[in-house]
């Protein structure tokens, strides 16, 4: 990559709700500090982001930057500008792929909040080489959907290695509490992945995998977490999670970059705990029938209010699993609603985080390539939790 830059981030798709919000939080969180990034903002319209500039408060000289995924041009000319873009604009599979060769192109380091695996194979699979080659540091998933259950299971794992050696073999995520609403670009997301699979039904088969994101490697049998159980490790009944199809696969895609470090045979699954005896079970099947998404009627750009995305959080406990009964146990809480509050904070300090680190260039998840350094800046910054539970 270039040393010199015009700009150290760009916030791409800043007029829409989710960047509104990264570029907000840009500006407040750094206003005045001397590690200050000197980030832009992107959209089509110069007009529109005028106006969410002058809405969130940022600086009147902050930079504004028109492009369009449907102009290949003008992400070119955006990606050599910038050492990051930070994209919000989704789905990705409809609007992202131009954006990504842009920045193979240019060497820039790209991150998202994709939670799309079809996507997201086909753009390793067309890109990692590419990437490599020009130092483009690619990184996917950097919101809710998988930074805590990416992170959240680095973190576990080096606990597990401190105490007992070596990684525990069997992973279980759980989904303790949780207030806030799935997305309207996670629920239009998911459309799109459904329509991909019925134009081409072999995607399903790549998508039901939990390795369908690590290339010529396909590990033990996953659980599915479709099927409500008791789980011995809570003590509760627990339901599925309907993130679980993207996070497990990121999960597998970090072990896989970094070496198999917590090693080929790995289990990882993710489910909701509810509570315990017959009103748990009850819960979980109850959840399990349901709707994911509820009656929510979200559309990309919109999402809750301040005071919902504040009252909003999350709570995940992991729990590393030894044959001889041994455990170890993690969480992570996050202070705002997982979909909007936390998503934009945790993509901003995944820029910032980007900013410093000097990885290799290719096709990454943020556990494999920021790690600890990622976990450091959503502690201090992004109101996030990592701890280990005794």
């Amino acid at each position: 990559m270039a040393a010199a830059r015009e700009f150290d981030i760009i916030v791409y798709g800043a007029t829409g709700f989710t960047g509104r919000l990264v570029a907000e939080y840009l500006a407040e969180h750094y206003a005045g500090r001397k590690d200050a990034p000197k980030w832009a903002m992107a959209g089509r319209s110069a007009a529109k982001l005028a106006e969410v500039r002058d809405l969130i408060g940022a600086p009147t000289d902050t930079p504004l930057i028109v492009a369009d995924a449907s102009d290949p041009a003008s992400l070119d000319g955006m990606a050599a500008r910038a050492q990051v873009i930070l994209t919000t604009v989704g789905p990705y599979q409809l609007y992202g792929s131009p954006l990504v060769a842009a920045c193979v192109k240019a060497g820039t380091a790209y991150a998202d909040l994709c939670g799309e695996p079809g996507w997201m194979r086909e753009m390793i699979d067309e890109h990692q080489d590419a990437a490599k080659a020009s130092g483009a540091r690619i990184t996917f998933s950097c919101g809710f959907d998988s930074i805590p259950f990416d992170l959240g299971v680095l973190f576990l794992q080096a606990e597990a290695v401190r105490r007992h050696g070596k990684p525990a073999p069997r992973v279980k995520g759980r989904v303790r509490k949780m207030a806030g609403s799935a997305s309207g670009g996670t629920i239009a997301s998911l459309t799109e992945t459904m329509k991909a699979i019925a134009r081409k039904p072999s995607l399903a088969l790549l998508l039901k995998s939990s390795f369908a994101l690590t290339p010529g490697f396909e590990g033990p049998s996953q659980p599915t977490g479709l099927i409500p159980e008791y789980d011995s490790a809570t003590g509760t009944w627990t339901a599925p999670f309907v993130m679980a199809a993207i996070n497990t696969k990121n999960v597998h895609r970090t072990n896989f970059l970094l070496g198999h470090a917590w090693g080929a045979d790995l289990v990882y699954d993710e489910m909701m705990m509810t509570t315990i005896g017959d009103a748990g079970k009850a819960m979980a099947e109850a959840i399990a029938k349901a709707n994911p998404f509820g009656e929510a009627k979200l559309q990309p750009g919109e999402g809750p209010s301040k005071e919902e995305r504040e009252n909003g959080f999350y709570d995940i406990l992991f729990v590393g699993e030894y044959p001889d009964g041994t455990s170890v146990r993690a969480s992570v809480q996050g202070d705002r609603d997982p979909g909007y509050g936390s998503t934009s904070k945790m993509l901003a300090e995944t820029g910032i985080a980007l900013l410093a680190n000097k990885g290799e260039g290719g096709v990454w998840t943020p556990g494999a390539l920021l790690g600890d350094a990622l976990i450091a800046r959503l502690t201090e910054h992004a109101g996030l939790t990592f701890q280990i539970e005794e």
